[in-house]
């Protein structure tokens, strides 16, 4: 149910987005007062009609993009968050539905320029809603039925990541042998700083896993005899 849900969440942010950039209402004006240019019907958009369904459906698209990665327990907590967001579109288109002349407060004070909401209410005569604020509340519902689908079934989806491989790149990188180069330059340094090779070599191993034998000490030269020394 991954995609089926994530799809679900897409296509009801995208229709309440969709339903937002369009025209919601057609509101014809009482005889006797026209608006500017002498107009008696306006055409109100969801932008006007419902400020905040645009945030809410970029949410809802946000969400679908985070639930496409998120583990267990975050996908129960997106499936509420998109149930919740799901809701709050439903009330907003369902609010302006329910009261055109309310939601057409805006568009109506600024064609006529009569503030308040009483006073533009009442300017209006008919208003005839065009179909997308049903649009809107549709896919609300459509990303509350999504977060409901994720809440119930997220747990038992398929985990995308792979977690441990950290881990293991870094025990591979140490199970890699020490480069022959490497260790030359690491013996001309201990040279430099008086350490004695012979004895690190002492205590390494061969390739059958036993331990080689120190070399024998050189001797060193004796010094010089000089005239008359016994």
């Amino acid at each position: 149910m991954k995609l089926p849900a994530i799809l679900a969440l897409l296509a009801g942010s995208g229709l309440a987005l969709l339903a937002w950039s369009r025209t919601w209402f057609t509101v014809r004006l009482v005889d006797g007062q026209a608006a500017a240019g002498g107009a008696t019907s306006l055409e109100v958009g969801g932008a006007v009609a419902s400020p905040a369904l645009a945030a809410l459906a970029l949410a809802g698209l946000a969400l679908a993009g985070a639930l496409a990665i998120a583990g267990p327990v975050i996908r129960i907590v997106l499936g509420a968050l998109a149930f919740v967001l799901g809701g709050s579109v439903v009330l907003a288109a369902g609010m302006s539905l329910a009261d055109p002349a309310a939601a057409s407060s805006a568009a109506i004070a600024e064609a006529t320029g009569v503030a308040g909401a009483q006073p533009t209410a009442e300017l209006v005569a008919a208003a005839t809603p065009t179909g997308w604020a049903v649009a809107a509340i549709a896919g609300g519902v459509l990303v509350a039925a999504a977060g409901v689908v994720v809440v119930v079934t997220g747990r038992a989806w398929a985990t995308s990541r792979r977690y441990g491989a950290g881990a293991r790149f870094a025990d591979d990188e140490a199970s890699v042998p020490t480069a022959a180069s490497d260790r030359a330059v690491d013996d001309w340094d201990g040279l430099s700083r008086g350490d004695d090779p012979t004895e690190r070599a002492s205590g390494e191993a061969d390739g059958d896993g036993r331990k080689t034998a120190p070399p024998h000490p050189v001797d060193s030269p004796r010094p010089p005899r000089t005239e008359g020394a016994p």
